[in-house]
């Protein structure tokens, strides 16, 4: 049986101790129904209910059937799967049978499937039917080809007809807590992914370092995460965490829009809830009656970007639940600074998740002093130890332990880390350092501004400075009057050399999946302003 047990080391800090030996799958899945837990509803959609019993048959059910398909220990599934209870079906089931999983990007394109086929030599790629042309055209291109490549369903064979004839009996392969289990690829903002190696024990420690005594999570709650499964902050929040108390997760295959989310609430009634700014912006601005339909929320996450105070402001009048703002990554599995219930400061991110160190470095890897912005590194249980097949990057970013997240932060005189932004997105404006974040959280506060980004820019004179792409609650306002209303607010309320000396009006701004900003096509230009100036 895969147990967990959380202890105090010499150092006080919280540690993961595990038993041996350690299937993810049998303390995610099988645990619950020798916690008598065997008809609680695990996962939902607005038509389908499973229960912990349906859950734990079906994922031996997939994890036979991968079996039987010739898939083995250690080999690994490629998944472009929606966001469906079949995703828990195959991810546990690949687990428990000791085969790793790979949830994809569904968003990607045959090129991007392509370059993972061959970087990762997975022995396997199943697909929703939804995503069929763009992974069939990879397919097509790729040599050699997974030896299965395989709908999960929409097809003349599938794998959920293979699944529906196989045996719901499987034995847990024996595997340890320092073992791979799983790999996400990142998506960051530049260059081809990376894929990310994590072990049995890295969810388990996120959720025992960072769900149960930070969120809050309990047996009784429900969860539902606007970001999907394929990356960690939506495997964590819409899978992970539900499943590591005996809650409930809710799933929604639907593209996500404030309407979906708002039927989301009336129906299934979330108590925690996982978004990302953008889409918190999206949900103040939508004809919606959060207010009412969100009445049962009492845990509410931000992740993806930094969440600008007015936002939280407003969503805080809003619903009466205060956003809880987090960052992660795909590489140490989920959040390791965050602000608490309760004690959310706006403006900040929090302090470290008890289990995990930090710490702020200059270029040098020096320790910076007092408030001064440096790199951040954070150490702890759930880091993964290397990137697949790339040992440059591995040597590079992870070094005794400490990965170097690419962040830069400040900490302040209470203790409480404030983001600065990505290390090659702060601006050098006068001989001084900037963050765009600071100027971003100043031009929301306008009354017309929606979202913003901010990128450097430079000058007729050669000099850096800041340039701002905004987009408008309402875009008819669109003019160069509106511009130099946002430039004159972010004036009186920034240093003088903080202000943006340029301002665009976008519809979007390009992000990557997880939310965050691409802002290296904004300093190229490659993306259309309804108006510049």
């Amino acid at each position: 049986m895969a147990e967990t047990t959380l202890e105090i080391d010499d150092r006080g800090m919280p540690r993961v101790r595990f038993s041996r030996p350690f299937n993810a799958a049998d303390y995610f899945i099988d645990r619950h129904l020798r916690e008598e837990r065997g008809s609680k509803v695990a996962v939902r959609t607005i038509e389908r209910q499973v229960t912990y019993a349906e859950l734990r048959d079906s994922v031996n059910r997939f994890g036979n059937a991968l079996g039987a398909l010739g898939i083995g220990e250690g080999e690994r599934v490629l998944m472009v799967v929606k966001d469906c209870p079949e995703f828990f079906f195959l991810y546990w089931g690949a687990i428990k049978s000791g085969v790793i999983p790979v949830p994809l990007n569904t968003m990607l394109r045959a090129r991007d499937y392509q370059f993972i086929i061959a970087d990762s030599q997975a022995s396997a790629i199943v697909y929703s039917a939804e995503f069929a042309v763009e992974v069939e055209a990879a397919l097509a291109g790729s040599s050699p080809r997974p030896k299965v490549a395989m709908r999960l369903e929409g097809g003349a064979e599938t794998l959920a007809d293979r699944a529906r004839i196989a045996s719901s009996e499987l034995e847990a392969v024996p595997r340890q807590a320092e073992d791979d289990c799983f790999w996400l690829y990142s998506s960051g903002t530049t260059g081809q992914p990376k894929g990310v190696v994590h072990d049995h024990g890295s969810s388990a420690v996120t959720c025992r370092l960072f769900a149960i005594p930070v969120l809050g999570a309990e047996e009784s709650d429900v969860f539902f995460s606007v970001p999907r499964l394929f990356f960690s902050y939506g495997l964590g929040c819409a899978m992970n965490f539900p499943l590591a108390v005996g809650g409930t997760a809710i799933l929604d295959e639907r593209r996500t829009t404030p309407q979906t989310v708002a039927e989301i609430y009336r129906v299934c009634a979330p108590t925690v809830f996982a978004g990302v700014p953008t889409f918190y912006a999206a949900l103040l601005a939508a004809d919606v009656s959060i207010a009412k339909d969100a009445s049962r929320l009492r845990r509410c996450i931000s992740g993806g970007e930094a969440l600008p105070p007015e936002l939280h402001r407003r969503w805080l009048e809003a619903t009466g639940v205060p956003i809880m703002e987090g960052i992660g990554s795909t590489e140490v599995g989920h959040i390791y600074i965050c602000t608490r219930f309760g004690d959310s400061r706006p403006g900040t991110t929090g302090k470290p998740v008890p289990g995990y160190q930090v710490r702020i470095v200059d270029e040098a890897g020096r320790e910076v002093a007092g408030e001064t912005p440096g790199r951040l590194l954070v150490k702890g249980q759930s880091v993964t130890r290397r990137y697949w097949n790339n040992p440059e990057k591995t040597a590079r970013l992870l070094v005794d332990g400490w990965f170097d997240t690419g962040d830069m932060f400040r900490r302040d005189r209470d203790g409480y880390y404030i983001y600065c932004g990505r290390s090659d997105d702060m601006l050098k404006v006068s001989g001084r350092w900037v963050s765009p974040f600071e100027i971003e959280s100043a031009m929301v506060e306008h009354p017309k501004v929606l979202e913003a980004a901010v990128v450097g820019r430079v000058d007729a004179d050669g000099l850096i400075k800041a340039e701002a792409w905004v987009v408008l609650k309402d875009r008819g306002d669109s003019s160069e009057a509106t511009a130099q209303d946002v430039r004159l607010f972010c004036k009186n309320r920034l240093a003088p050399y903080k202000f943006p000396r340029w301002v665009n009006f976008v519809d979007t701004l390009p992000k990557t999946a997880t939310g965050k900003i691409q802002r290296y096509r904004l300093r190229a230009g490659s993306f259309d302003a309804a108006h510049r100036g």
